[in-house]
């Protein structure tokens, strides 16, 4: 079977379990996990192993997008009203998973090294499945307007802490002395690397606009620019999320029309989404879930319980309403990507005990995957901002 009648079947499949999800009133997100896990290696085996390795140029290309998407939560207009409150309140439900996880599993004695790596990747959240619910329900009110933000900043900082924690890991796993120059200097420049290579051609594209006036080519541009920035960072090792945000949030400040360029560029790229959720769960290894033991079980629980006392120290701090703060740490429950990306690394860099978290991350993403948009759906109707059935 090609890639392209792989990618039909995908789409096929995904479609038609809306239809049965519908009835559970579930949202498409979980639809199309389901559709990945029942046509993928786990269950039916139509979408092999090989082939969804084929596949990865569709995983790397839609995170670009969802995080071009993303960027339009940072127009200063909107920062000026909520930026430091929502910084504040991502700044406590990251490092509040981060910490708590660090902590617990220290106290249960599993080895150092894997505690600090596990903790790192607790901070992500999966951008793209909450992006698809408030979409797909039309969600729109105080929290969604404090959550988007604060999901998209999340990310940054599960960037930062997995940079440098895994260096921590692999000297504490090699029993080596700290360096702070590769542990925490070259890790901050290739953050800040990344956002300003993704700032230049944000200004670039929007100052391209002045010669191409319909709106296809327009979307044109700015769809090559999410393919620049995804090449760019895969060539140079830099994060393509945060090149792809930066790019989205520049243009969305220097162009008025942006809103509507970005209305066509989600419309364009939506079954390109459709296929990364489809890929994501056929990705999911049902036979790593025997396999995680304890450490797997305290780390998917006490992430989600670090990010909702986190989210509600940091809303309390910030004098949010109860809206956002009882409500704000269920919509984050959600976690896949990034933090897959991530497990990925570590399975490389750190030899022994990097195989076991992968496994444990693939084992939390299933759960989280399958749990987090209807947990997020949960939210945004206890806080009535759904506007669509």
């Amino acid at each position: 079977m090609t890639i392209i009648l792989y990618l039909a079947m995908a789409m096929a499949v995904a479609l038609l379990m809306t239809r049965i999800t519908r009835l559970a009133k579930l949202p498409n997100v979980t639809a199309y996990l389901l559709a990945g896990v029942l046509i993928g290696p786990g269950v039916l085996n139509l979408l092999k192993s090989d082939s969804i390795g084929a596949l990865s140029l569709v995983t790397s290309v839609s995170l670009g997008f969802i995080a071009f998407s993303i960027g339009d939560e940072f127009r200063l207009s909107t920062l000026k009203k909520i930026g430091g409150q929502a910084m504040l309140i991502t700044l406590f439900e990251a490092l509040g998973a981060v910490v708590l996880v660090d902590c617990i599993t220290l106290v249960l004695g599993f080895p150092p090294a894997m505690c600090i790596t596990l903790g790192a990747l607790a901070a992500s959240t999966a951008p793209a499945a909450t992006l698809m619910v408030v979409r797909q329900y039309k969600a729109d009110g105080p929290l969604t307007r404090m959550l988007l933000p604060v999901v998209a900043a999340d990310d940054a900082i599960g960037l930062i802490a997995y940079s440098i924690s895994i260096n921590v890991a692999v000297a504490l796993a090699n029993q080596e002395s700290l360096n702070l120059v590769s542990t925490f200097l070259i890790p901050l420049a290739q953050i800040g690397l990344a956002l300003l290579i993704g700032a230049v051609i944000g200004f670039v594209t929007a100052l391209s606009h002045r010669y191409f006036r319909s709106h296809t080519n327009r979307m044109s541009i700015a769809i090559a620019g999410v393919f620049t920035c995804t090449a760019l960072a895969d060539q140079w090792g830099l994060s393509s999320l945060l090149m792809c945000m930066a790019m989205g949030a520049v243009y969305v400040n220097l162009r008025d029309d942006a809103e509507r360029v970005l209305g066509c560029v989600d419309d364009w790229t939506y079954p390109m989404f459709m296929l990364f959720f489809v890929i994501s769960g056929a990705s999911l290894d049902l036979g790593s879930l025997p396999k995680v033991g304890l450490l797997g079980v305290v780390y998917v629980i006490v992430r989600f319980v670090g990010k909702w006392i986190g989210s509600y120290l940091g809303s309390t701090v910030t004098h949010q309403p109860d809206v956002i703060r009882k409500n704000i740490g269920f919509a984050l429950m959600p976690q896949a990507g990034v933090a897959i990306g991530m497990a990925t690394l570590a399975a490389s860099q750190l030899p022994g005990y990097g195989c076991q978290v992968q496994t444990i991350i693939l084992a939390g993403t299933l759960v989280y995957e399958l749990i987090g948009p209807l947990a997020a759906k949960f939210a945004l109707s206890r806080a009535h901002e759904i506007h669509a059935s």
